[in-house]
Formats: C-alpha cells, sequence, structure tokens
C-alpha cells in the first residue's frame, strides 16, 4: 500500500487487516505527506520499509552529519525489515553510503524495474547489486539480500535456498572484472571495479540460457 495517498487512516486500516490475518505488510517511502516518522512510526515487526535508501525528502539518513535518523534505528531494533526499491526515484548513492557506513545495511535489495526505471537508473536487479558492491558491501551480504533475505521477508523459507525438498531454482552469475559506471536517481555516478552478470538460470531443475 502506497503510504503517499495522504490519508493515513487507509494505512491504519491496513495495519489492522495485517493484524487479522497474521501477514507483515510492505510500504513505501515517497515524497511528503505523510512524513517519514508517521510512516515508520506505525510499522511492526517483520513489516517492511521499500524505497529505503531514498534521497531527499524523506530520506533515512542525514548527509550533513552523516547519521541514520532515530526513528529508522528505532524501526530496525523492533524488526522492521528494509528493502531497496530502487526504481526511477527512490535510490540515492549518498544516503546509501551513509547509512552503510554507519553499519546498516538493507535485509533485501531489489530493483523495482518499471517503464520509468528499466533504461536506467535501475536498469535491472544485477546492475542493483552491483551498484552495493561498489559501495564496499561484501559480496555474501550483497547475494543474501537477493536470496535468503527477500524470502524471510515474504515469509517464505523453502525460497532462496537450496536444501534438499525445496524448489531446484537458482541464477548462476559472474563477476565480472572491469571499469564500471553506475548512475542513482539522482543522476549522481558512482565507479566499481566489478559487476554481477548472467550464465544462466536453474528453474525446477532444468537450465535457461539467459
Amino acid at each position: 500500500m502506497p503510504a503517499t495517498v495522504g490519508v493515513l487512516h487507509r494505512w491504519n486500516l491496513a495495519l489492522e487487516v495485517a493484524d487479522e490475518l497474521g501477514i507483515p505488510v510492505m510500504c513505501h517511502l515517497d515524497f511528503p505527506p505523510p512524513s517519514r516518522m508517521e510512516v515508520v512510526s506505525r510499522l511492526r515487526s517483520g513489516d517492511i520499509l521499500t524505497h529505503c535508501f531514498r534521497p531527499f525528502p524523506n530520506a533515512p539518513a542525514r548527509l550533513r552529519d552523516r547519521t541514520v535518523r532515530e526513528e529508522i534505528l528505532a524501526a530496525r531494533e523492533r524488526g522492521v525489515i528494509f528493502d531497496i526499491g530502487h526504481g526511477m526515484g527512490s535510490f540515492g548513492f549518498a544516503t546509501a553510503e551513509v547509512m552503510l557506513e554507519s553499519g546498516f545495511q538493507p535485509e533485501c535489495i531489489s530493483s523495482d524495474v518499471h517503464v520509468l526505471s528499466i533504461d536506467g537508473p535501475a536498469h535491472n536487479q544485477l546492475v542493483t547489486l552491483s551498484k552495493f558492491l561498489a559501495m564496499g558491501m561484501p559480496l555474501v551480504d550483497v547475494i543474501a539480500a537477493s536470496t535468503t533475505g527477500p524470502a524471510d521477508a515474504i515469509r517464505r523459507p523453502d525460497l532462496g535456498t537450496l536444501k534438499v525438498g525445496t524448489p531446484g531454482d537458482a541464477t548462476v552469475l559472474r563477476l565480472e572484472s572491469g571499469e564500471f559506471q553506475f548512475l542513482d536517481a539522482e543522476g549522481q555516478v558512482r565507479e566499481g571495479d566489478s559487476q554481477l552478470v548472467p550464465e544462466g538460470m536453474v528453474i525446477a531443475g532444468c537450465w535457461h540460457d539467459p
């Protein structure tokens, strides 16, 4: 449910329904209203906040003193799950760098690819993951945030794993070395020395070329 509807009683109704069904809600941060505080303060343990590294306004970090905002830290403390949701306007390197410097890695990295972002700046999931490599996030954590992290967030322990008895799905990737430029939603560029590229997929135990 987009928080940008600007009518918080609808947001409260969504939370009430989720409580009755025992499921999490997923909400995004966009331009206010509502404010970041109004959105984040309502999220419960297991709820998901996407566009979580968005630039100003409603950014989760203060660029001036390079700190994470208190309500964001409190949300993580009570178990809110943070998802990137890059998209067209919802990911900024400056914000992300402050968050990562502060030890605040996202549980989920997603691309939010749609008609306005597929040709940039998001492009696809692997470009989005590669941006986090360029910012120094460890490869093992980047992969986890695209596999086990999202599976845990949606309460599907059978996904994002190669355990016996789970679906035989996997993506085979290659870490390519070189000189690469990555663009965020504000037009800011960061350079990286590696990027993830697809080699193929295994779906239900069958190989598929990319």
